[in-house]
C-alpha cells in the first residue's frame, strides 16, 4: 500500500488524539494539521506534523479529516467561499467527524460528488477519553 498524505483540521481535545493515533499507526507520508488556536496543534507538530492553512491542506492531502465544534463551523470550513472542498484534489476523501445535521452532511456529499471528491459523514462520540483510547 502506498503511503498517504493526510490533513487534519481541528486539533482540539478529540481531534488531537485521533490525529496522533494516525501518525503513530498509519502509513502516512505527510501529516498536515490546522487549528484556529495554533498552540493546540503544537504536540502534533513536535511529533512531525506540518502546520498549514486549511486550503494548503486541501490542495495537498489524499485524505482530509475535520473535527470542528459546530455545524456552522463545518459549513464555513468546507463549503463557503474560501472553503476547503473546492480546493481538494479529484479522487481525494473528506471525512467529517463533527456531530452535525443530516441536511448539512447531504449538502457536503452532493457538492463533493460534483467536484470529484469523496465525502464521508463520520460523527464520533466518547469525548476526550474515547479519542485517547
Amino acid at each position: 500500500m502506498n503511503k498517504l498524505a493526510v490533513g487534519w483540521i481541528g486539533t482540539g481535545v478529540m481531534g488531537k488524539a485521533m490525529a496522533g493515533h494516525l501518525m503513530k499507526r498509519g502509513r502516512i507520508t505527510n501529516m498536515m494539521v490546522y487549528n484556529r488556536t495554533a498552540a493546540k496543534a503544537d504536540d502534533l507538530v513536535q511529533a512531525g506534523a506540518e502546520f498549514l492553512t486549511p486550503v494548503e491542506i486541501a490542495q495537498k492531502a489524499d485524505f482530509v479529516f475535520t473535527m470542528l465544534g459546530y455545524p456552522h463551523d463545518v459549513e464555513n470550513m468546507i463549503l463557503e467561499k474560501e472553503g476547503i472542498l473546492k480546493h481538494m484534489k479529484k479522487g481525494s476523501v473528506l471525512v467529517d467527524h463533527t456531530t452535525s445535521s443530516p441536511a448539512l452532511a447531504r449538502k457536503i456529499g452532493e457538492t463533493a460528488s460534483e467536484l470529484g471528491v469523496h465525502a464521508v459523514d463520520a460523527p464520533v462520540s466518547g469525548g476526550d477519553i474515547g479519542a485517547k483510547n
